[in-house]
């Protein structure tokens, strides 16, 4: 190439540097552009979305018209209908639930971490049923809970006649805890594997020395372990309320939401699909919302106030603990040996 013409392609470099404006400017038009496509493709498919259902909640309309105003109508309806509010309260057993899943997931996490024999099989089966769509997983438990079939026949492996057996699906009184059972057997998996992972994370050396220290699994599951994995805890525990509020596969296909069973996500599914009342399901939707955000703000003040020490590094205070429990067992062993 002759020196014009590199002198010349040096000065188009040269002015379209000037015309960008340098580096920094160069580096903001990347940004921009690689941002660009998902910020779009967000606000078209969430946040407009999102925006026009909660116009829609103003509305008494359907899907093919626009309907009428009717103003915070559909707000009051959302508390005053007895099978909206009482899906809310339906929503209290899957609550409930949760709580039970995340101490069984805390106890199997912790069996695990301290090397339990055969745990990785353990860790396999449990983590199972999460990986079964829940579709499936409704299916299976409709069999399993029929009159006369699986659940009643290990009864009477145990003595228990049939006709003693009540009708798990159709008493009020027990059907939303057996489809509770569901939620729990399919969740409890991912919640083991979640904490697991967190408590590998500790520091062995933490429990190799609380336990020269002579602290018993106890004292190591409370002192290091839980201070460790606060984190961890206050994410399921969110994740899990949030899920139990929109709860859908199990009450759906196991029993449709009838006798009792219809969760606040099944009986908004009927009512914006069957029912065509779009503008009452939205409303439902965004109070669903609000009950999520106060959950949500609810368990960080309670964990904020158990935990007080918030700006503390959580590996830190655990090691302080942990240092406190071994002292004390260190003077309650010098005064047995002095005794």
């Amino acid at each position: 190439m002759s020196k014009s013409a590199t002198s010349q392609a040096a000065q188009r470099k040269s002015a379209m540097s000037s015309l960008l404006g340098g580096g920094k400017t160069n580096r903001i038009l990347v940004i921009v552009t690689f941002m660009f496509i998902p910020l779009l493709l967000l606000a078209v498919f969430t946040y407009i979305p999102f925006l026009e259902m909660v116009r829609f909640s103003f509305f008494n309309r359907t899907y093919l018209d626009e309907g009428t105003f009717v103003g915070w109508k559909n707000y009051i309806d959302v508390f005053s209908r007895k099978d909206i509010f009482g899906s809310l309260i339906v929503s209290v057993y899957y609550m409930g639930g949760a709580v039970v899943q995340l101490a069984l997931a805390l106890f199997f996490a912790s069996l695990m971490v301290f090397k339990a024999k055969g745990s990785s099989i353990y860790k396999a089966c449990m983590f199972f049923p999460y990986l079964i769509c829940g579709i499936a997983v409704g299916f299976i438990f409709k069999f399993f809970y029929a009159h006369g079939y699986v659940l009643d026949s290990i009864l009477g492996l145990f003595g228990i006649p049939l006709e003693d057996c009540p009708l798990w699906l159709q008493n009020q009184n027990i059907n939303n805890i057996a489809l509770v059972a569901t939620s729990v057997w399919r969740y409890t998996g991912q919640n083991m594997v979640l904490f697991l992972g967190a408590m590998m994370s500790v520091d062995n050396e933490l429990y190799e020395a609380a336990s020269l220290d002579g602290a018993g699994r106890w004292q190591q599951f409370k002192y290091i372990i839980l201070p460790s994995i606060k984190t961890i805890i206050v994410l399921n525990l969110i994740l899990s309320i949030s899920g139990s509020l929109s709860a859908f596969e199990p009450p759906y296909v196991i029993t449709n939401g009838t006798m009792g069973t219809g969760t606040y996500f099944v009986i908004m599914n009927r009512i914006a699909h069957e029912n065509q009342k779009v503008g009452l399901a939205c409303a439902m939707a965004i109070v669903l919302l609000g009950i999520i955000v106060l959950c949500t703000i609810g368990q960080n003040l309670f964990f904020k106030y158990v935990f007080k020490d918030g700006s503390e590094d959580d590996v830190t205070r655990a090691e302080r603990k942990a240092a406190q429990k071994a002292a004390k067992l260190a003077r309650r062993g010098g005064a047995r040996v002095h005794g």
